[in-house]
């Protein structure tokens, strides 16, 4: 099945993107989620012109994203959270939160969706996140979670 993404898909493509999938994938999950449309010629011709955009935006922002990088990968981020005396959390934090910790430390502005933890984060103690800036450019966030 021939589809045209809309948003990013992980190990897929980002948006604009012609990719073919396996019909139970595309019909079950890409389709319904909206994260994808089916392709067709007049679908081709907008890719085309998104593409030719894209390309002249990408240069300009692969520098952004190595200089985001450079500020997130060297800022400290402490992340408040409810916890109780042993230091479990009540609940979990989130990769919004993460978001809203960088800012608050002054660091950029992230998107929630691109910040990528492991494990869930239950405990007070020190972590890591991915965060995808660019297709080409993943920062590493050191931060940690302590109690409110």
């Amino acid at each position: 099945m021939k589809l045209i993404l809309t948003q990013e898909v992980t190990g897929l493509g980002g948006a604009g993107d012609v990719v073919e999938v396996k019909d139970g994938y595309g019909r079950n999950y890409l389709l319904p989620r909206g994260l994808a449309t089916p392709w067709t010629k007049g679908g081709q011709k907008q890719v085309d012109a998104l593409t030719k955009g894209r390309e002249t935006r990408a240069i300009r922002d692969l520098d952004t994203a190595k200089d985001i990088k450079g500020r997130l990968e060297a800022q400290s981020v402490q992340v408040p959270a409810k916890a109780g005396d042993s230091g479990r959390l009540f609940g979990a934090v989130s990769s919004g939160d993460i978001a809203e910790a960088v800012k608050a430390a002054g660091g950029p502005a992230l998107d929630k969706r691109k910040i990528e933890v492991k494990h869930a984060i239950k405990t007070v103690g020190s972590y890591q996140a991915t965060v995808r800036l660019h297709p080409e450019v993943a920062a590493t966030v050191k931060f940690e979670v302590v109690p409110a």
